[in-house]
């Protein structure tokens, strides 16, 4: 995972899952995660080592200190290392799972409806290159 201390793993196709790597990237504290599409190899190779399905797209995937997490609880904990107040949205993590994965589950059904889809996954800009594995 090169110099960065946690990976994501995102649909490369869906434009809400390329928007929340950007959102991600403009606010982290520090560089500390790197990225990864769920279709590329590395994506392949991490869904496989965590046992989890590697055809279904619509899970957003947190490696961190050797253990994947999976939808809502991915994404929050995300937010503990972005700036400002997005760091405050951890604390819903009191909100039982399965409701959270609930709404979780609506948005992701309806990603492509809602936010349009892509062919291909987003290119980064040189400077970025090296926080995207493969």
């Amino acid at each position: 995972m090169a110099d960065y201390k946690a990976l994501i793993l995102f649909d490369g196709t869906c434009n809400l899952c390329q928007g929340s790597v950007q959102f991600v990237l403009k606010r982290e504290k520090a560089p500390y995660y790197s990225f990864a599409s769920l279709q590329s190899s590395t994506g392949q190779q991490v869904l496989q080592q965590y046992h989890l399905p590697q055809d279904s797209f619509r899970s957003f995937v947190l490696v961190e200190n050797g253990k994947a997490y999976i939808q809502s609880t991915a994404a929050l904990k995300v937010t503990r290392k972005l700036r400002g107040g997005w760091s405050l949205l951890y604390g819903l993590m009191i909100i039982p799972a399965f409701i959270r994965n609930a709404v979780y589950n609506i948005i992701a059904r309806n990603r492509h409806k809602w936010f349009g889809k892509t062919e291909s996954c987003m290119l980064p800009t040189p400077e970025l290159k090296g926080r995207f594995l493969d």
